[in-house]
C-alpha cells in the first residue's frame, strides 16, 4: 500500500479538484519512469523474455508525449505488476517499480510507488550486509534526478508517506 487514505490535493490534477498542473503531472511521470528504468536491468537480466515492465516505462513516456492515452499507460502498468506477482527479490521489486511508473498517468501519487519499489529492488540486489547502503544510494540517485519544478513536492511527499512506503526515503 503506497497510497494514503486521504489524497494530497497537490498530487491530484486540477480537473479532478486538486492543484496539480498537467506540466507537473508529466514531470512526475518522467521522474517515476527514470526511477523504474534505473533498476529495470535487475528484472530484465533475470527474465529477458518478459517485456511487460519495459513496456510500462515506454508507455508512460509515450503518454507524456501525447502519443498514448492515460488508459493505455495505466494498462501497461498493470501488466508490469502482473509480471512481478510470481517473481521474487530484486526482479519482483523492479517490475513493481515499472508498474507504478505506468500508473502515474492515471494517479500522479504513484510516483512514490515507482521510487519506493526501485529502492527495494536495489536493496534486494545488494550483497549481504550492504542492503541499507544500496537503498540509501538509490534514494540519493533518485533525488538527483528530480526536476526543479517538482523537487519540493516530491520531497514533501516522501516525508509524509515514508511510513507507508516502508521507510525507504530515509536517505
Amino acid at each position: 500500500m503506497i497510497l494514503p487514505k486521504v489524497r494530497d490535493p497537490r498530487l491530484t490534477t486540477i480537473r479532478r479538484g486538486g492543484t496539480l498542473t498537467d506540466t507537473d503531472h508529466r514531470l512526475l511521470a518522467l521522474w517515476a519512469a527514470s526511477c523504474a528504468e534505473h533498476v529495470l536491468p535487475l528484472f530484465e537480466s533475470a527474465h529477458p523474455g518478459d517485456l511487460r515492465p519495459r513496456a510500462a516505462i515506454d508507455h508512460v513516456r509515450a503518454w507524456v508525449r501525447g502519443e498514448l492515452t492515460m488508459m493505455e499507460s495505466r494498462a501497461a502498468g498493470g501488466h508490469a505488476m502482473g509480471a512481478a506477482r510470481d517473481k521474487r527479490g530484486a526482479a519482483r521489486h523492479a517490475a513493481y517499480a515499472a508498474g507504478q511508473a505506468g500508473a502515474v498517468a492515471h494517479v500522479a501519487a504513484h510516483e512514490l510507488g515507482a521510487a519506493a519499489y526501485a529502492i527495494k529492488a536495489a536493496r534486494a540486489a545488494a550483497v549481504d550486509g550492504e542492503a541499507e547502503a544500496a537503498g540509501r544510494a538509490e534514494c540519493r540517485w533518485q533525488r538527483e534526478q528530480l526536476p526543479d519544478g517538482i523537487r519540493q513536492l516530491v520531497l514533501e511527499d516522501q516525508r509524509s508517506r515514508n511510513d507507508v512506503c516502508w521507510r525507504v526515503f530515509d536517505c
